[in-house]
């Protein structure tokens, strides 16, 4: 690391504002006061009059650096070193990972990070709940096989803001999605209306719906909805960290990659606003590594193109 230990990325920042100011205070003076060696600032000042002058692999790494702040910056500068390095294998780019950390760090650019998670449905242990039949196993063969349901919250200038997801297991796509100003049954039975007006499922595939024990997720209008469109419900044991873990996941990637990247909240139109571009983006670019670092939609699409190829093999 160059100029005495110190990040790459404030040495150019250093650069940049002695070319600001050479012509009142001189190069050399600034230096001392900053300090950074003269020879450093006329040595990057030359490759940037002429980039041509610069070593091999300092010309591939402005090259890199130029696709890496492009994928992260169309990824709502959310990603780290890892999901950068992968969408750039996806463009054909070969590129070690060793290199896009590296260059990251050499341009300030860092993954959001995620926080604790928050309960927000308060459980109804005396109310009668369906069995857990998703056990703790949340994968699925097709889509619309099994559907997880949860919701969570943040404070705006105005007041609380609940948010509420139904997420298709198979490929972790978010089928329905609801914002409110209260945690009420009719919130999250909204959230179930886009999911069922969405994917449509047929009647006669066994389709699971899993919650935990929120009380809007065990009240008579909600499970009398999912016996209405033939969906089996599923509900997770009291207290249990993981009667809901993959809901629960995808709340806390909402948290890190909207709630607190871009608050603050002033509110909840803001909130449905950018909780409607995240979704979208999440559903049909956001790359996720259990299903082999693709996006959601991507990952449905090759189900239903391998489903066809059978079907005409057949």
């Amino acid at each position: 690391m160059p100029q005495g230990g110190r990040p790459p990325h404030l040495v150019s920042q250093m650069i940049a504002f002695i070319e600001v100011y050479r012509a009142d205070y001189g190069v050399e003076p600034i230096c001392r006061v900053l300090p950074i060696a003269p020879s450093t600032f006329y040595h990057h000042a030359a490759i940037a009059r002429d980039p041509t002058t610069a070593s091999p692999r300092a010309r591939r790494d402005r090259e890199l650096m130029e696709h890496i702040r492009r994928i992260w910056q169309d990824n709502r500068a959310v990603y780290g070193a890892r999901k950068v390095w992968h969408s750039l294998q996806r463009e054909g780019r070969q590129v070690a990972r060793c290199t896009v950390e590296r260059l990251m760090r050499k341009m300030g650019l860092k993954g959001v990070i995620r926080g604790r998670k928050v309960i927000t449905t308060r459980p109804d242990t005396a109310r009668p709940c369906p069995d857990d039949r998703g056990n703790r196993q949340f994968r699925a063969e097709t889509p619309n096989q099994l559907w997880v349901s949860d919701f969570t919250y943040l404070q705006t200038w105005n007041g609380m803001v609940y948010v509420a997801f139904v997420i298709d297991v198979f490929a972790r796509r978010i089928v329905g999605w609801k914002v409110s100003t209260s945690m009420t049954t009719q919130f999250v039975l909204d959230a179930l209306e886009q999911a069922l007006w969405q994917r449509k499922p047929a009647g006669n595939k066994a389709l699971i719906h899993h919650s935990d024990r929120g009380s809007q997720y065990l009240s008579i209008r909600y499970t009398e909805r999912l016996a209405l469109a033939d969906i089996d419900a599923s509900v997770g044991t009291v207290g249990d960290s993981y009667d809901n873990a993959l809901a629960e996941t995808i709340n806390g990637l909402y948290k890190a990659e909207v709630i607190h990247h871009l608050g603050p909240w002033k509110s909840m139109a803001q909130v449905e606003w950018e909780t409607l571009r995240w979704v979208d983006w999440y559903n049909n670019r956001r790359l996720l590594a259990p299903i082999g670092y693709r996006p959601p939609a991507e990952a449905e699409r090759a189900f239903y193109e391998d489903q066809s190829g059978l079907d005409i093999a057949a």
